[in-house]
């Protein structure tokens, strides 16, 4: 018995490790999306050894010989060695992209979960009928084969202990702005351009003020709190908060937490259509940031989306308009050039105009910075300090970066892909002089329209690219599909299951005098993961 629950624990911890993983990846089963993960996904939540301890048991319990309850103690044990090898082998196979972080959160998680698993070995150790020892053997097997339920179940457990150290927080980040009685706070939000908008507001507003981004991709509630309680000190004059969403009403509580006197609206698209439901409900909640700005605010959009023009503001917030080629907008570009080592174009506002260039790429960065230059001259920062910021701008990470990786020419947009971003990225590597190579594992989080945004998105591929390399068979059939029918070279068409084997085939395509650029277009979560069991 003690040699079968040792190996029951090491087994235990392998499998649960994975399903706490993937929880944290789905936000902590936020709006059921852990839970909808497993459903779709039983074939990594479940393994079909597990279960088969399970049959034994019963059959011990039903036969009531304890002979047999030695042997099936001995056979379940190897098959838990078993399996504890086939995890082993499928760890050291597939490189987790986003490693389990061992938070706060994710360690008392792991405390409540050993806690129900110690219960359970407590009960079946301590059993004087020998009777019923096979019916808490039969419950451990249980609680190993449903181990991915009964971690959602440790994390319900955890809920009200999760709410009081949010609570604490929250009241300390709270506390700590009213502190900062000159502070502002701008809030940066959009279906994708966010991060990159950040940056470039933050490179130019500190020209004349103390700036606080929100770090890296930092979106969230939890996000602001860390910036503010572990970031923030009493100098800073503005706070760049950007305002991620995945239902309506999380902007609006972002809002009601920072209070943002102005705002910046990037682009409304179809990005994490599957949890808001539908355009309207993403173009609404946008819109949460804009109609949360005081009067004395200033809101930023853009005058070349549709959705923001149509949209009835029912606040009364000063509105400047940016657009490209649209000399209706209060600030716009014209003239944009793009080439191999970034852009340039002239910048048209009031009282003038400014010839600019940036080693950025990418038509929806020429957005981000008008934006921030709005933005910018409506609070006093003087146009040639943001012409020489514009100047010094470098690439957000993984959004549309361009950087040199052995012989090849690697165009990095691997964070957060959405329709608008793909066909933008697309066009940048059309650009290119030499030979072009997309690598992506198609685009997710678009509900009903996933097929046909990742069809449409193949059909681009056809004529922007001389090789596609796919990751994962399943989810990219549709992008398949649209090359085939879009007369594209079969033999040019790759399809993997990783996408570090990519490098191996781009550089296998290597000719001599003819560079490779290779545009890396969304890298899924670990969530997405084909391959695994």
């Amino acid at each position: 018995m003690v040699l079968f629950l040792i190996v029951y624990c090491i087994y235990v911890i392998y499998r649960s490790t994975e399903a706490m993983h993937m929880l944290q990846q789905n936000l902590y089963n936020e709006n059921n999306r852990y839970l909808k993960w497993v459903k779709k996904n039983l074939k990594r939540a479940f393994s079909i050894i597990d279960f088969v301890p399970i049959i034994l048991f019963l059959l011990v319990y039903v036969i009531e010989d304890k002979h047999i309850l030695d042997l099936v103690l001995i056979g379940s044990m190897f098959i838990y060695i078993f399996g504890i090898i086939i995890e082993y082998r499928r760890n050291q196979s597939n490189q987790n992209k986003l490693p389990l972080k061992a938070t706060g959160r994710i360690k008392r998680l792991f405390t409540a979960h050993i806690l129900i698993y110690g219960i359970a070995i407590y009960f079946t150790v301590t059993a004087t009928n020998q009777n019923i020892v096979p019916l808490f053997l039969i419950l451990l097997s249980v609680l190993l084969g449903f181990v991915y339920y009964v971690v959602e179940v440790a994390n319900l457990l955890n809920a009200p202990i999760n709410k009081l150290v949010y609570l604490h927080y929250f009241r300390k980040a709270k506390n700590k702005l009213k502190s900062y009685a000159d502070l502002s706070v701008v809030g940066v939000t959009g279906s994708y351009g966010k991060t990159s908008s950040k940056n470039i507001l933050n490179a130019i507003l500190s020209n004349k003020y103390i700036t606080r981004p929100t770090p890296k991709n930092f979106n969230t509630p939890y996000g602001l709190m860390i910036t503010i309680n572990n970031y923030m000190d009493k100098f800073d004059q503005i706070l760049i908060a950007e305002m991620g969403a995945y239902v309506r009403g999380e902007i609006k509580g972002l809002c009601d937490f920072v209070k943002p006197k102005y705002g910046i609206l990037t682009i409304i698209g179809e990005a994490h259509m599957a949890t808001f439901g539908s355009q309207e409900n993403i173009q609404k909640a946008k819109f949460e940031l804009i109609e949360s700005l005081p009067s004395d605010g200033i809101a930023i959009l853009n005058m070349d989306d549709p959705l923001q023009v149509s949209y009835p503001l029912k606040n009364k917030v000063k509105v400047k308009w940016i657009a490209i080629e649209n000399d209706k907008a209060d600030v716009y570009a014209k003239n944009v050039k793009c080439t191999k080592d970034g852009m340039e174009f002239d910048c048209y506002y009031a009282g003038g105009n400014v010839h600019l260039k940036t080693r950025l790429l990418g038509s929806y960065n020429i957005y981000n910075i008008i934006a921030a230059i709005a933005l910018g001259l409506e609070l006093g920062v003087n146009i040639n300090d943001i012409k020489s910021s514009v100047a010094a701008l470098k690439s957000t990470e993984h959004r549309l970066e361009l950087k040199k990786v052995g012989d090849i020419y690697m165009l990095d947009d691997a964070y957060n892909s959405n329709p608008v971003g793909a066909s933008g990225a697309l066009d940048v590597l059309k650009s290119m002089p030499g030979t072009r190579v997309v690598v992506t594992p198609g685009m997710i989080e678009l509900g009903e329209l996933e097929d046909k945004k990742n069809y449409e998105f193949g059909v681009k591929m056809a004529s922007c690219a001389d090789y596609v390399i796919l990751i994962g068979e399943k989810k990219t059939k549709v992008i398949h599909d649209a090359l085939i029918d879009n007369k594209f070279e079969k033999d040019s068409i790759f399809v993997l299951n990783n996408v570090s084997e990519a490098f191996d085939v781009i550089n296998a395509l290597k000719e001599e005098g003819v560079d490779i650029y290779a545009l890396f277009e969304n890298d899924l979560p670990d969530i997405y993961m084909e391959g695994k069991k």
